[in-house]
């Protein structure tokens, strides 16, 4: 394989999103978490919600700061390595990034200081609307992204000018885009369901060390309860995201399948090492009649195959081929968790199922795998386009850009990030290990001291009240 700046460029990008997206799928569903956890506990006034809300408040800010920082260098890419996208695209991609700072930076900038600081400072209600605004915030931001991407994947509302730039013509197509609003919520879930499985394996983790019980069974309760829900959906959203490619990007949808001649009825290929060289699958194992049903609702139709395609608007085969199947694999294992876990919790013999508890704290990294391996069966299986079937991602590329500025702006890049990824992922370890602090002082609004000196949270030597 020749080495060339648009190989280089391709893989930085891919290295530096890798990286990125794996903090806004933590924080845009922790987010959502501390707004629920703030919720009940003013509607309950249990202090076991206010010490779980001030422990992942911790973790979300460190996430949240890390996410911030693997952002911001992606966004510059699109000037040192992409600058033809930038300028053919940019009066469609422009206004998306900037509708995504109006509002969605906005609302986090306003209201992120009041959710970390503000408490003692601002009426309960108040702060329990200042989580939601941040949650609101994080969100946005997810949705506009995706109306971007999306746009990329499948592009509507433009016309092209004499010069070759996309000049837009229809705002509402562009954001309201079928494509967008199956993507959108697939997204989401995926943040939500990440979340909810780290939360559920960090209290896992607390039962198997025999430590902050109360807290590990609520943790493992809450976070398995919303993914026996959110599962559940995510897979119909999933369903309907393979409508669209099938649909609409047949090519990507034939590489995911690994199907390489047009098939009616079409079998589905459950596993198989894909041989793009001989244009056959290897050790294939697979379902006849079942591809047509998938991809049609029918037993009778046709599918189409790779080959029906020229080779140069053919997608590499073997990574969306074998990221989907991760995809799926790492779904159907967390729905078996998650209904498991919330049966035995109904049960009330959760604890009692240690090898349960280790299945879920060795399931922390299922929804990031998800997340990672789904984003790339849609980036990889869009080539060889940027811009789907209108802008190659030959010609998106710097003109003047060379191997070596790549190779020196990538390993730059490599040291950056994994310095920051991992000192912040180690800080985030410890945080987690620590877990909440054993004596927590209510800090609130009838809690502060009315005196200098005095004590805040009653008379010395009055013990909190943790109880249940």
């Amino acid at each position: 394989m020749e080495i060339t700046a648009l190989l280089l460029s391709r893989i930085q990008f891919a290295f530096t999103v890798s990286f990125h997206i794996i903090f806004p799928a933590f924080t845009v569903g922790l987010a959502a978490w501390l707004t629920f956890l703030e919720a009940i506990s003013l509607w309950t006034g249990r202090p076991l919600y206010r010490r779980l809300f001030d422990f992942w408040l911790k973790i979300f800010a460190v996430a949240f700061g890390l996410g911030v920082v693997t952002g911001i260098v992606m966004a510059f890419q699109f000037g040192t390595n992409w600058s033809e996208l930038s300028l053919r695209t940019g009066p469609i991609q422009g206004p998306l990034l900037g509708y995504e700072s109006f509002t969605a930076f906005a609302l986090e900038a306003s209201f992120f200081g009041v959710m970390m600081f503000g408490r003692p400072r601002v009426a309960p209600s108040f702060y329990w609307i200042a989580c939601a605004m941040v949650t609101s915030g994080t969100s946005l931001s997810s949705f506009w992204i995706m109306v971007n991407n999306s746009w990329m994947q499948w592009p509507v509302g433009y016309e092209i000018s004499a010069s070759g730039v996309f000049i837009p013509t229809d705002w509402s197509a562009i954001i309201f885009s079928p494509v967008v609003w199956v993507r959108f919520p697939h997204m989401i879930l995926a943040a939500y369901i990440t979340t909810s499985f780290c939360v559920a394996a960090t209290g896992a983790w607390y039962l198997l060390d025999r430590r902050l019980h109360i807290e590990g069974v609520a943790m493992v309760r809450m976070g398995l309860g919303l993914a026996a829900v959110l599962v559940p959906l995510q897979l119909f959203f999933g369903h309907l995201t393979g409508d669209y490619v099938h649909d609409k990007q047949p090519a990507k949808f034939a590489a995911i399948e690994g199907r390489w001649k047009n098939e009616k009825p079409a079998s589905e290929v459950l596993i198989a090492l894909p041989d793009e060289a001989s244009e056959t699958n290897k050790f294939e194992v697979s379902i006849p009649y079942l591809g047509s049903l998938i991809g049609s609702m029918s037993l009778t139709s046709e599918e189409i195959g790779l080959k029906s395609f020229p080779k140069n608007e053919r997608p590499p085969v073997l990574i969306p081929f074998f990221a989907f199947r991760i995809m799926v694999g790492c779904g159907l294992l967390m729905l078996g968790l998650a209904w498991y876990g919330t049966w035995l919790g109904f049960r009330e013999k959760l604890t009692d199922q240690r090898w349960l508890n280790w299945c879920i704290f060795l399931s922390f990294p299922l929804g990031f795998i998800a997340t990672l391996t789904g984003w790339f069966t849609a980036e990889v299986g869009r080539q060889p386009w940027a811009v789907y079937g209108v802008l190659r991602t030959a010609e998106a590329v710097t003109p003047s850009l060379t191997v070596q500025q790549v190779t020196i702006s990538f390993a730059a890049f490599a040291v950056i990030y994994s310095s920051i990824s991992a000192a912040g992922i180690a800080y985030l370890y410890r945080m987690l290990r620590a877990g909440p602090e054993e004596t927590h002082h209510e800090i609130g609004e009838g809690a502060n001291p009315k005196r200098p000196l005095a004590v805040p949270g009653g008379s010395p030597g009055t013990p909190p009240d943790f109880a249940e």
